[in-house]
């Protein structure tokens, strides 16, 4: 199955149209007001289309959770960040910055035993 993400209405069309590839994934900030018109465009085409507002990332190491939160968001999605480590590895301020940085991307920092499903792993 391949997916194409699309990070704007126009290229989410354009793919839809030329009938290549099994899944749209609508990744962009008014993708959710596009997502019911583009998915019967995608039916009428035999393309699937989706729309999700939250990514579910299992992060493996304290070093992939500040890798992850340091760099670039790129995506418009909810972050959920299950550490699958203890987060009594990171040091308190650490730690803090950490977490105002997903506060700052609108995502949380959860405990690995909530996971109940993954879209992202972090390594």
């Amino acid at each position: 199955m391949t997916v194409f993400v699309a990070h704007n209405r126009a290229t989410a069309i354009q793919h839809i149209n030329s009938r290549r590839g099994d899944t749209v994934d609508l990744d962009y900030e008014t993708a959710w007001q596009d997502a019911l018109e583009l998915g019967r465009l995608g039916d009428a085409c035999g393309v699937a289309v989706q729309f999700r507002t939250i990514e579910h990332i299992a992060v493996r190491s304290p070093e992939a959770l500040a890798r992850g939160l340091r760099t670039t968001k790129s995506t418009f999605r909810q972050r959920h960040l299950y550490c699958m480590f203890d987060l009594m590895e990171l040091p308190e301020p650490c730690l803090s910055e950490l977490e105002a940085r997903a506060i700052q991307h609108g995502d949380y920092i959860l405990a690995g035993h909530l996971l109940k499903e993954t879209t992202l792993t972090w390594d």
